[in-house]
């Protein structure tokens, strides 16, 4: 038997970075859309199959593109210390209520970057938290870094005298994509310093061909011009962060239709979180300058036609999980791009990053997954923490979801 139920929205936003729709009623049947056209020129023989929606905007599920689901957004040095040595036990809960902050925001899907111990693959291995919040987590396990460099935090590195696609093809566990460390962190004294690349040209190009002997993409940790240039130059799948990377790197990233995660909101949270205490370890006003920085690459990104996907880096000091995809959005918004533009970076350019085919758009023909915000466009992306509903499959989500925390 046919199931068909009606979904009237006062506003929608695709997903395809086109206008903002109005006044419009979807049709979904057997979960998927069926139909979506003005609600003005169409005529509901059963009224009460309608949920109406109107005081709402719908938009697909959020994507956040770059997560650290072990490690939480505190500014505290002695939480972020411990997290870092944290047992599996003590980390599974933190990981189910990471999860549970992204979905009551609307975000249902999420990219890990590692974490030292491997606990976030464990975790989605043995199934914890299965059947809570229905959030899509892919996961690199542990990120590679060359000894001695960055990238403790998030990984390991090969052993001597092994090269790291060498290490990468004798390890066995079942990671979603990989994850490399190229470069150093952005300096929080220092303004614009660049740090040198960890691996070669040869290097990362056969990494790139031993994940794709897999099926597997690479994501790379890079900042600065070279280090960005290297991991575009062997055929990475996307850079993160990217902050200082230059004009000519962002036409390349253009040229080679690779994605970029700006991760912008990770500086206005050391920024914001610099405020609350003397910590040694950050300059406000640099970070901030780093902000501005990145804005202008956004800017430019969005000028040469480089395909951007929204991720927050959440877990890093000061960016929360969940609350910071609308953060982001709205340094988007600051960088230039539409509204309806910066939504397709947290949705369909969020499902091409993760290569999720079921979310991303709101169209015909595909799985009936949106959120309904309590807003209009205008109140966006701020509003997208008041959620009326969210909808998988055609059916709203339990209450419970929400009521969990």
């Amino acid at each position: 038997m046919h199931r068909i139920h009606h979904i009237k929205a006062g506003w929608l936003l695709d997903g395809n970075g086109g206008p903002v729709q109005k006044n419009m009623l979807l049709t979904i049947e057997d979960g998927m859309f069926k139909d979506i056209v003005s609600f003005e020129e169409c005529t509901i023989s059963d009224p009460e199959g309608v949920t109406d929606l109107s005081h709402c905007t719908l938009l697909p599920p959020l994507i956040d593109g770059h997560v650290h689901l072990c490690m939480s957004g505190s500014a505290d040095p002695q939480v972020r210390r411990q997290q870092l040595s944290a047992s599996f036990k003590e980390i599974q809960p933190r990981i189910t209520e990471h999860l549970h902050h992204h979905f009551s925001h609307g975000v249902l899907a999420v990219r890990d970057g590692g974490d030292r111990q491997g606990h976030v693959l464990r975790y989605q291995n043995e199934s914890f938290g299965k059947g809570l919040d229905p959030v899509i987590v892919k996961t690199a396990g542990r990120a590679w870094y060359r000894k001695e460099r960055y990238g403790a935090l998030i990984g390991r590195f090969p052993e001597e005298n092994e090269t790291v696609a060498t290490a990468f093809a004798r390890e066995k566990e079942a990671v979603d994509h990989v994850k490399l460390v190229n470069s150093g962190v952005n300096s929080l004294h220092s303004f614009g310093r660049e740090t040198t690349p960890q691996f070669n040209l040869d290097q990362l190009k056969e990494l790139v061909r031993q994940a794709a002997k897999r099926g597997k993409k690479v994501m790379v940790h890079a900042n600065g011009r070279l280090p960005v240039k290297l991991a575009l130059e062997a055929g990475c799948h996307s850079v993160e962060h990217g902050f200082f990377m230059g004009r000519d790197n962002l036409k390349l990233m253009a040229d080679t239709q690779t994605l970029w995660v700006p991760t912008a909101v990770t500086m206005k949270g050391l920024a914001e979180s610099a405020d609350t205490d003397d910590h040694p370890f950050v300059d406000k006003d640099v970070a901030r300058k780093n902000l501005q920085h990145q804005l202008e690459q956004i800017a430019l990104a969005r000028e040469y036609g480089v395909t951007v996907a929204l991720g927050t880096d959440a877990g890093c000091r000061g960016v929360l999980h969940g609350e910071s995809v609308a953060e982001e959005l709205k340094l988007f918004l600051k960088a230039g791009y539409s509204l309806p533009e910066a939504i397709q970076c947290a949705t369909s350019h969020g499902a091409k990053l993760l290569g999720i085919n079921a979310m991303g758009l709101i169209a015909r023909e595909r799985p009936a997954h949106f959120i309904a915000a309590r807003a209009t466009p205008a109140m966006l992306p701020r509003k997208l923490s008041y959620l009326e509903a969210i909808y998988l499959d055609g059916r709203p989500c339990g209450e419970e979801f929400f009521l969990r925390i």
